[in-house]
This record gives C-alpha cells, sequence and structure tokens, in this order.
C-alpha cells in the first residue's frame, strides 16, 4: 500500500511549539490551576522509576493522598524519558512518525478536586476552541466498564458512538486504556484523545481510534487518566482517598497536528536538528528523505543525551549512565551509516540547547558540562566502532548474502534465520563497549538474528566470575590480615622513622614472608635474588623498630638486617608507596616493580 499525500486543514492555524506551551499554562491558570517546574529526569526519593517517564512522577504521593499541598490543581510541562521498564519506546524512535526517547508532557491535574466530568471538559474546550481543532477530526476511547466517560463524551461533548472506543481489561492483563505509573502506585482508567490523520491513512476496517495506535490514521494526543486506585505488588486494587486526576499530552504529537506535517520530527521541535546534519553532511532534501530513519535517530538521541546530562547523568557501565551511553553510541553508528566520519553530536546538542532553553534554562547553564560530556563519549566510541563493525561483519559473511537494510527491525525476522553467534555478540559487548541492542540492531539490517540465550548465558558466566574473583580477594586479604596481626603479635609493634632519619643500626628481620606463606628462611636463586623491601604490608601500617640504626642506601644491593616489615627481600629500595608485584616472581630489576 502507497503512502498516501498529506494534506493540510485550512481551518487549523499553524502555531510553534513555544506558543502551544505557553498557551496550555494559561489555559489552565486561568482555571485555577499553579504552575508547578518540571521536575529531573531523574526521579528524587522514587526506586521504583529509573527515570521520570510522566508528568505525574512529581505528584505521586499528592495523587494518593500521602502529601498535601497548598493547591489542589496543578499545571505543567515536564521532560520525560521512556526507556526502560513498562514504558520503553527505544526500539520504536526513528522507525515510526511518533515514538521518541525523550518527549515533553504537558499535564494538568486535580488532588480531590475535579474529576472526569471537568478533565474531560477541559481537554475538550483547549482543543477545539483555544486550539482550533475542529471537532470533527477528534475520537475519543474510554476503558470498557468506565460508563462514566462514556456518558460525558457521548451526552455532554456530543460525540457520535461511532467515534468513542472502548477498551482494555486490566484484571485479565489487557491494559488498554489503563495507565499506571510503575509496578505499584497510582493507577486508574483512561480516557484517550485521537486526531484523525485522514480516511485516506486508514488500512481497513481495524482502523478505529484505540491504544495499540497500529494504523496511521489515528494518532493519539492526550491521556486523560483518572486516578482512582493503588495498585499493589499483587495486582490487588485499593480506591484512593480522594480521586483524582493526572492527564498527559506530547506536545511533539500535539505539534505535528498544529503545524500539520506528516510525523513529530517535521516541527519546529527537530527540524532545526535535521538541518544541522544536512550541513554537516552536505545533503539535499532528497538525500535527507532517503536517510530519513538515521536522521530521526540521531535527533531524538540528541535532545534526550542533552537532557540527560543537564540533569546530572554522564556515561557508564550501569544503570542510568549505561542508558545514556547506549542513546549516544546509537547516534553515533547513525551518524556513520550517513558516512559522518568525524564528530557530529556535539554539534547537534548545541541545536537542542538553543531550541529549548527557553522552557529549560539549565541546558544553557550546563551547556559546558552537556557538549563535554559528549565529546568524550563519542571519541571514546569511535575508537572502537569500526573494529568492532568489522568483527561482526566478518562474522556475518558466512551467514548471509543480504543487502543491508537500515531499518529492519530484529521482530520482523523469521524464526529460522541464522543467527551471530552469542559469544560474538558477547565480545562486542564486553571489548568493544557494543550495547546488545546495537548489535541486535545492525544485523537484523542484514537479516540475520543473534543467539541471545547464549549471550546472556556468557554475560551471567562473566559476573559470575567478576563476584567469585571479589570474594576471592577478599578471602585473600583476610587471610594476610591475619598472618600479619599474628606476627605483629610476637614480635610487638614497630614504628617507622623514614621521615625522620636517612639511616638505622641495630635493625632486625623479624619475618619472612612470600607469597602470603612464612618462612624461616629463603635462599636466592638465579635472578630471583632475595631483597630487602617494604611490603604492602609496611605500607598498611608495619613500621620499622625503632632500634634499628641505618636502612639501605637507594640502589644499594645487598642483605640487609633492619627492615621491620614482615617481607624480606633483597632489592633496591623503593618508596612504599609502590605497590609489590603479585605475579611470583618478586620485583622487577628496575627496583620499581618494572618488567
Amino acid at each position: 500500500m502507497s503512502t498516501p499525500t498529506f494534506q493540510r486543514d485550512p481551518r487549523i492555524a499553524s502555531l510553534p511549539a513555544a506558543e502551544i506551551r505557553r498557551r496550555f499554562l494559561e489555559f489552565f491558570v486561568e482555571r485555577g490551576h499553579t504552575i508547578v517546574p518540571g521536575a529531573s529526569l531523574v526521579p528524587g526519593g522514587d526506586q521504583t522509576l529509573l527515570f521520570t517517564n510522566s508528568g505525574m512522577v512529581q505528584f505521586k504521593d499528592a495523587l494518593t493522598g500521602a502529601e498535601q499541598r497548598s493547591y489542589n490543581r496543578a499545571v505543567d510541562y515536564q521532560r520525560c524519558l521512556r526507556v526502560a521498564g513498562k514504558h520503553n519506546d527505544f526500539e520504536e524512535v526513528g522507525r515510526t512518525p511518533r515514538h521518541h526517547t525523550l518527549f515533553e508532557m504537558l499535564g494538568n491535574f486535580s488532588f480531590g478536586d475535579y474529576f472526569k466530568n471537568q478533565a474531560i471538559r477541559f481537554a475538550w474546550d483547549f482543543l477545539t476552541r483555544d486550539l482550533g481543532i475542529p471537532e470533527d477530526r477528534l475520537a475519543a476511547t474510554v476503558y470498557s466498564t468506565d460508563d462514566d466517560a462514556y456518558g460525558i463524551w457521548r451526552d455532554e461533548i456530543g460525540l457520535p458512538p461511532e467515534r468513542i472506543a472502548r477498551w482494555g481489561d486490566f484484571p485479565n492483563g489487557d491494559e488498554k486504556n489503563w495507565w499506571r505509573m510503575a509496578d505499584i502506585g497510582p493507577c486508574g482508567p483512561c480516557s484517550e484523545i485521537h486526531y484523525d490523520r485522514g480516511a485516506e491513512f486508514s488500512e481497513g476496517p481495524h482502523c478505529t481510534p484505540d491504544h495499540s495506535e497500529h494504523c496511521p490514521r489515528w494518532l493519539e494526543i492526550w491521556n486523560l487518566v483518572f486516578m482512582q486506585y493503588e495498585l499493589h505488588p499483587d495486582r490487588s486494587l485499593t480506591p484512593l482517598p480522594a480521586p483524582g486526576v493526572d492527564t498527559g499530552m506530547g506536545l511533539e504529537r500535539l505539534a505535528s497536528v498544529i503545524q500539520q506535517v506528516p510525523s513529530n520530527y517535521d516541527t519546529d521541535l527537530f527540524a532545526p536538528i535535521h538541518a544541522r546534519m544536512r550541513e554537516l553532511l552536505g545533503h539535499d532534501p532528497d538525500a535527507f528523505e532517503a536517510e530519513r530513519f538515521s536522521y530521526q535517530v540521531i535527533a531524538d538521541h540528541s535532545r534526550a543525551a542533552a537532557f540527560l546530562i543537564a540533569d546530572g547523568v554522564l556515561p557508564s557501565n550501569e544503570g542510568r549512565g549505561y542508558v545514556l551511553r547506549r542513546i549516544i553510541r546509537r547516534a553515533v553508528r547513525h551518524g556513520r551509516l550517513l558516512g559522518r566520519k568525524d564528530p557530529f553530536m556535539a554539534e547537534t546538542a548545541k541545536v537542542v540547547i538553543e531550541t529549548m532553553a527557553g522552557a529549560f534554562p539549565h541546558l544553557d547553564e550546563r551547556r559546558t558540562e552537556i557538549l563535554g560530556a559528549i565529546l568524550r563519549e563519542e571519541g571514546q566510541f569511535v575508537r572502537t566502532l569500526e573494529a568492532g563493525t568489522g568483527l561482526l561483519e566478518e562474522a556475518l559473511i558466512p551467514l548471509t548474502s543480504n543487502e543491508r537494510m537500515v531499518g529492519r527491525r530484529p521482530e520482523d525476522l523469521a524464526p529460522d534465520v541464522p543467527q551471530v553467534p552469542g559469544d560474538v555478540a558477547f565480545k562486542l559487548h564486553d571489548t568493544f563497549g557494543f550495547p546488545i541492542d546495537l548489535t541486535v540492531e545492525l544485523a537484523a539490517e542484514y537479516g540475520v538474528g543473534v543467539d541471545r540465550a547464549r549471550f546472556d548465558q556468557a554475560l551471567a558466566e562473566q559476573r559470575e566470575r567478576s563476584r567469585s574473583g571479589k570474594k576471592a580477594e577478599l578471602a585473600r586479604h583476610a587471610e594476610l590480615t591475619a598472618l600479619y596481626q599474628s606476627i605483629q603479635g610476637r614480635s610487638g609493634d614497630t614504628t617507622f622513622v623514614g621521615y625522620e632519619a636517612t639511616s638505622l643500626h641495630d635493625a632486625r628481620i623479624v619475618a619472612i614472608l612470600r607469597d602470603g606463606i612464612e618462612y624461616e628462611t629463603l635462599e636466592a636463586k638465579g635472578d630471583e635474588e632475595l631483597r630487602t623491601e617494604p611490603s604492602a604490608a609496611a605500607c598498611r601500617g608495619w613500621r620499622p623498630d625503632r632500634r634499628s640504626r641505618r636502612a639501605p642506601r637507594p640502589g644499594e644491593d645487598r642483605p640487609v638486617r633492619g627492615h621491620g616489615c614482615p617481607e624480606a627481600r633483597r632489592r633496591p629500595v623503593r618508596p612504599c608507596g609502590d605497590p609489590p608485584r603479585t605475579d611470583g616472581r618478586g620485583p622487577g630489576r628496575d627496583g620499581r616493580g618494572g618488567p
């Protein structure tokens, strides 16, 4: 089926995204709402979420009744990130016209004040009267058993029944038209408002306004959540003390409707980023359209990276930092697909800052940190990207002769396609820093899958080795500590006088240790000459006996009596701060522990 031509509706007046945001705030302030600043992407004190994924996160306790605020109506615009847990749009970014990792949510909230009737009326009035969206282009969904919401839409708003869809069965696992922030917490039935992009986009009788978004005709723009229940770990529900309202409307989607463009990525929130990339690449409009998937990934991920770093997240190998690393590295790879060899993400991040700093001043305040972190991460990844890609492509040679198709979905592959061995995928992850999802995506472009089961097994084995190594290290440390304490118990304390004197006399050796074993005597053999040195134990507190009068001079190579350290080896003296060799061969000949 060919893609229909997008038709503009002359009844809708185009507005910049910043103006839509301003009007939204003004509309609800006039109706008694307090403007509340948006929260960080890192939820404060909430262990149930990796990132702020909706506008209601900062109001969670107010919605459950656990917190009382000075207002009972609020409005905000909230930066959100959906890359983990129940709400995860990472794999859809670039492939669809409406999904993002980072997006901006406009929301109005009621804490025990108004409920379904006013929430629906407010939304309808803002869309149709303030923004001028024609009523005949809007439809609604309600939860299957929510007769109250259905009645409001049909009888008070006047929507015909054919433009009201009823969905959802939460007790049996169907969560359409039911919203929850996480596995536990406030939740309730929804009523979603959808925009009709045109009958020409319909793909058949199944194309009705619903939550699945499988049909391009309908675009969900606003979700009105009626917070009625507290969700518990066993999925049981208890009524909240005072039902509330939590609404969320994606600014990117609403802007695409008001600006009448085919996708979110064609709005003024993304177009400047595309324009900068086109400048860097020298692409004309046709080249941009041919490479739209990669352009959209870069634009989305540039925004997400800038906002994450501005909120204090830095690239790392775990937790939030790992998500940021995945985002940056995926964008860098798509830049390479477009032919960009030099760093570019700092340039696209500058555009993000310039575009969004008016609403989010902290972006400009942290400009230096944002650009510096992106430059470092991009530079680090570029150094390994080619080597890792080469390894993967070598593994693909015996598996396929397919041409690369950028954007091919891993889930669209047949179950019997050849698979990249899990050990190769693990090596890419462990050696080259390729996130597994990047390997899966790259392999899918050639029509090849990845043996995830073997990858997961290799990853688990590595983690077990790491845990075992740490346990063994701790056990070894405990054994050595006990040995040193035993020697100290029978020999008494010693005192370090190296800062006070340059020579010692009448010193004595109180113990001879090698590889954690105490010896009565230890003879030198071959080039493993017995040398005296301050050991790791000395660095941790062993001190030469105060009766000592002379220490070996630097460079002196002879048996010495007089070091109070429990390890006695015959070697040139070196500072206690250099760690001793642990390979069983003793220190290096240069007297500094080198080879």
